[in-house]
């Protein structure tokens, strides 16, 4: 059975990035006879300017794509049916404030090497989208560590110290250099590029073809 790499380059703070994670699970989900998947998640910052106490996710949206406040609560209502309709909980999405996420990232290279990644991030989601909780808060961090059977000790280290740092900011820059812009980003096989959260069906027909393209090109000599 052929092995479908996918790189996930996604932030803790983007909604559209649990919705299109959640997809993904789901296109996988229908592959399970037909192919094997090894998923990669990478750092992105979708606010890397953002103050500490960070900004109602209204304004600051409102501000950002200089719109009425009316219509980002429109827009965030739509994100969330569509989150719940996944099973994903997004009661508090309307209320949570914009945050750096750069210590989250930190601490998820960590949980990365631990074996913890997925479960780590998918409880940030919740955090974050479910009670508005910020996700680089050092209660939030190590309270999910502590839940999964981490050290949260060591969470207390990383973020009293700068490990990880570097490397979040090389897997930064290395994506940002191949063209990545915004999240959810997808890319298959270290080649193609799948922007955005995806329909399930369109991800399973892609899936399939690449695997074709894959099957149909000659064996090295």
């Amino acid at each position: 059975m052929d092995t479908v790499r996918v790189d996930i380059v996604s932030d803790v703070a983007c909604p559209w990035c649990a919705i299109g994670y959640r997809r993904l699970e789901e296109a996988i989900g229908q592959l399970t006879e037909e192919l094997n998947f090894e998923l990669h998640w990478h750092p992105f910052e979708l606010n890397p300017d953002m103050p500490p106490a960070g900004e109602p996710i209204v304004e600051h949206l409102a501000s950002k794509y200089g719109c009425s406040e009316a219509d980002v609560v429109d827009t965030q209502h739509g994100i969330m049916e569509a989150a719940e309709a996944l099973g994903l909980d997004f009661s508090a999405a309307d209320q949570r404030h914009a945050h750096n996420s750069f210590d989250a990232h930190r601490v998820l290279t960590w949980a990365a090497e631990q074996g913890r990644m997925r479960e780590f991030q998918l409880a940030l989601f919740d955090a974050y989208f479910g009670a508005a909780r910020n996700p680089s808060a050092r209660d939030v961090l190590a309270g999910i560590a502590g839940s999964l059977g981490l050290d949260s000790g060591e969470v207390d280290d990383i973020l009293d110290s700068d490990r990880y740092a570097d490397s979040v900011r090389q897997e930064e820059a290395r994506f940002a250099e191949a063209g990545v812009t915004a999240v959810p980003a997808f890319i298959i096989n270290r080649q193609y590029l799948i922007s955005g959260a995806r329909e399930p069906d369109m991800l399973v027909d892609a899936f399939q073809r690449l695997a074709r393209e894959a099957s149909d090109e000659p064996s090295p000599t």
